[in-house]
C-alpha cells in the first residue's frame, strides 16, 4: 500500500493528512495518539469519521515524557512533572469529550515513558487498533529529526505495520 495524501482545508489554517486514505479503511478499533502535545481537532475529528464509518471506538493515548536516565537508573528529578501528568490527562478528556460529542465511543491513558514510538505502536497492538491517528510537525531534515522529540509521530509511521495517519498543521 503506497501512502497518498489526503488535502484538508479548515477555517482555522492549512492543515493536510499524510497517509492512506482514510475513507477507504474498516477498523475494529482506531488509536488517537500524542507524544506529549496537545491533540489537534482535526486529528480528533478524523480519528471520529475512520471510527464511524465502522461502528468502532477509539482509544485516546498521551505519553507524558520521561526525560532521560542517570547513570542507567531512573531518575526521580527526570519523571514527569505533576504539571506535565495534569496537563496529558487534561488533553485525553478534552479529545474523549469531542469524540463523545460526536458519537463515537471512546476512552483514554496516560502513560509515562522514554520510547514513545515503540510505546504508541505497542499499546495500538495490545488493543487491537487497525489505525493510528496523530498531530504531526512537518518533516524534518534527516540530520536532526532523530534528535527530535516532536518528530516521534514520523518515528511511529516508518515503524508500524499499520495505518498511520499524520495530520499536519502547516503553521508549525
Amino acid at each position: 500500500m503506497t501512502p497518498t495524501t489526503v488535502a484538508r482545508r479548515r477555517a482555522g489554517g492549512a492543515s493536510h493528512v499524510e497517509g492512506p486514505d482514510p475513507d477507504s479503511l474498516t477498523v475494529r478499533a482506531v488509536l488517537l495518539a500524542s507524544e506529549d502535545r496537545e491533540i489537534p481537532t482535526s486529528a480528533i475529528d478524523l480519528a471520529a469519521r475512520i471510527a464511524k464509518r465502522s461502528g468502532a471506538p477509539v482509544h485516546v493515548f498521551t505519553i507524558a515524557r520521561i526525560w532521560g536516565t542517570s547513570y542507567g537508573f531512573p531518575n526521580p528529578g527526570l519523571q514527569p512533572t505533576r504539571r506535565e501528568w495534569q496537563t496529558q490527562y487534561h488533553n485525553v478528556e478534552k479529545a474523549i469529550g469531542r469524540l463523545e460529542r460526536k458519537g463515537v465511543e471512546a476512552q483514554g491513558r496516560v502513560i509515562g515513558t522514554r520510547a514513545g514510538a515503540k510505546r504508541i505502536i505497542k499499546e495500538a497492538h495490545r488493543l487491537g487498533c487497525d489505525a493510528i491517528v496523530m498531530g504531526a510537525d512537518p518533516l524534518r531534515h534527516p540530520l536532526i529529526r532523530n534528535f527530535v522529540w516532536r518528530q516521534e509521530p514520523w518515528r511511529v509511521r516508518r515503524r508500524a505495520r499499520l495505518p498511520v495517519f499524520l495530520v499536519i498543521d502547516q503553521a508549525a
